[in-house]
């Protein structure tokens, strides 16, 4: 049974229990096939059983699981720094910036390794659910800095689609034979976008020439909420007002 399949606000049972963060899909299976999962005091064993997490009453080893409280965050992730929850390399990740803040919530989309700035997390799976969805049409802002110098040329290249990809909106800051500095605008936030964009543009018309690449990237918005001064590293709550606005 795939996802599609499901009615409106039902999901299978392995995804709510891994969605209220009480085990990894797989951990999750586990549980239910070992019976140790009830359903309004049903024991259910099939991990695909389609529930309603904000309906039915879920329970493991006939303890109540019960939905973390509402909270979302923005977190200035810096670099070097990775957005998983563990990583198996050892690398610091914004979970652990966060330390005993991180519990219950999820990262809505993901910046890379190299990459910083503006990073909301929730404990509403519906709502980052809504947030990373590319027909939400929801602006990403990155200010973006590359090697070499960047023309209008290719800044209109950006935004009618190269490689498969394309730039809601790219405007040039400031520029130099050295390096420029862009405003880039994403709508679907698809994996390394914006470097894999820079990648399939050319310092020229000659194919020969060396593709322009990301030295610097910092998104400094997400819809209407912005990173403003918050610095690395550093994170604050964001109200229910201001997710209303997304």
């Amino acid at each position: 049974m795939t996802a599609s399949r499901y009615q409106p606000g039902r999901v299978a049972l392995e995804r709510a229990l891994s969605k209220l963060r009480l085990a990894s899909r797989r951990e999750a299976q586990q549980l239910i096939r070992d019976g140790r999962v009830r359903v309004n005091g049903r024991r259910i064993t099939n991990p695909l059983a389609a529930v309603s997490p904000e309906h039915d009453a879920i329970q493991v080893d006939q303890r109540p699981v019960v939905a973390p409280a509402w909270r979302t965050i923005a977190l200035h992730k810096p670099r070097g720094c990775v957005t998983t929850r563990r990583d198996p390399e050892g690398r610091p990740t914004v979970f652990d910036l966060l330390g005993d803040e991180a519990a219950g919530l999820a990262a809505v989309g993901r910046l890379d390794l190299a990459s910083s700035g503006l990073l909301l997390l929730t404990t509403d799976t519906q709502l980052a659910e809504r947030l990373t969805n590319p027909h939400s049409g929801i602006v990403r802002r990155y200010v973006v800095t590359v090697r070499g110098e960047v023309g209008d040329e290719a800044c209109a290249e950006m935004v009618r689609g190269i490689g498969g990809l394309k730039a809601a909106s790219a405007r040039i800051l400031k520029r130099s034979r050295r390096e420029s500095h862009l405003i880039v605008e994403l709508t679907e936030g698809r994996n390394r976008e914006i470097r894999r964009i820079f990648q399939h543009l050319r310092k020229g018309s000659d194919p020969g020439l060396t593709p322009f690449r990301v030295t610097r990237l910092l998104r400094i918005a997400y819809g209407p909420i912005e990173l403003g001064t918050l610095q690395p590293g550093r994170w604050r709550e964001i109200s229910a007002a201001e997710v209303a606005r997304l």
